[in-house]
């Protein structure tokens, strides 16, 4: 069983007296520096004079520079902006400011595994990655929890780097939760496959295929919507609660009977097939490099996709009856 590290593996300490600069202040970026900031560090944003984020930050107490200005000052540099955008901004900005001694940060192996970003050989670089949006590790923080989180060591120069990154994520809070090391190869190859064989990809297309399967036979689209949708967060709250197990404790007899009938059905050998080809793209760096082109050839087969889905039946059935459904509404407010 892998070793997971709490408050008392980390020393907040060793980040005491070091001036921390977070490049971005989206959902990832306000988190890690409010927390950071709570937990009685230093935090400084950089963030481009023109990025409509520079108001929030600066409402929210934080001294905001350029990403060069903030790179430049801080001792440490975490890059917290989208992962198509960190190699630009990282030559741009941030390269020609990490000089000895200092520590480059992620919270996502992406540009370092796939060579996109490649960091001096006499700085420290390491990741410290939430398991959840930037949303809930601010909010767990300040309900006194955390949100476990990955660390992992790419270069370790200092001799310090695992106790560095461990006392980051006691920063913003992970030490309450839970925190397990890994490999910046292993977080990213891992993260994607789960984003696109489960979580985002695998997920998303098998509730649009529920949803047009019972509509196409004729049935409501607002009851194919509630049955293959909205009662999804529902058995994933299960499972997150207390495993596979909790969950078929919790539904119907005839559910889980259904649950075992069905489930090799629908997942195939020939799914996992699939599965194992996704992996190997992922591994080889060939869906990176598609990533990569899409990114700067205009993003077409993206933007296509993203209007396709925008316009699909089931994100129109899905917006009318969540705007009907009060304690959804009263959720988000």
């Amino acid at each position: 069983m892998a070793k997971l590290y709490y408050a008392k593996d980390c020393n907040l300490n060793l980040l005491k007296d070091k001036k921390l600069a977070i490049i971005g202040y989206g959902s990832q970026g306000h988190a890690h520096a409010l927390n950071l900031r709570d937990s009685g560090l230093q935090v400084i944003i950089g963030l481009p004079e023109s990025s409509k984020s520079r108001k929030r930050a600066e409402a929210a107490g934080f001294k905001v520079m350029t990403p060069a200005e903030a790179a430049e000052a801080a001792e440490i540099v975490m890059i917290l902006v989208p992962d198509e955008k960190q190699a630009d901004l990282y030559h741009k900005d941030v390269e020609k400011h990490m000089t000895a001694g200092k520590s480059l940060v992620f919270a996502h192996g992406f540009n370092i595994h796939y060579g996109q970003i490649v960091p001096p050989a006499d700085v420290d670089v390491f990741m410290i990655a939430p398991k959840g949006p930037g949303h809930t590790v601010r909010s767990q923080y300040e309900e006194g929890k955390g949100v476990p989180s990955l660390i992992a060591v790419y270069q370790d120069v200092s001799g310090q780097a695992t106790q560095k990154a461990l006392a980051w994520a006691a920063g913003i809070g992970a030490a309450r939760a839970g925190i397990l090391e890994t490999t910046f190869k292993e977080e990213t190859e891992t993260d994607l496959f789960g984003e696109q064989a489960v979580l985002c990809g695998g997920v998303c297309a098998l509730m649009i295929a529920g949803f047009e399967t019972l509509i196409e036979a004729g049935y409501q689209p607002e009851s194919a919507y509630f049955e293959c949708v909205h009662e999804m967060k529902l058995i994933i709250d299960l499972v997150n609660k207390g495993g596979i197990g909790m969950m078929n404790y919790s539904i119907s007899d005839t559910a889980e009977y259904g649950e075992y009938v069905a489930g090799s059905k629908i997942i195939t050998d020939d799914t996992k097939k699939a599965m194992k080809q996704l992996l190997r793209e992922i591994q080889d760096g060939s869906f990176a490099g598609r990533w990569i082109l899409e990114n700067k050839t205009g993003r077409t087969f993206f933007n296509a996709n993203r209007r396709m889905l925008k316009e699909h039946k089931i994100e129109q059935v899905g917006a009318e009856l969540r705007e009907k459904m009060l304690w959804t509404k009263q959720e988000l407010e």
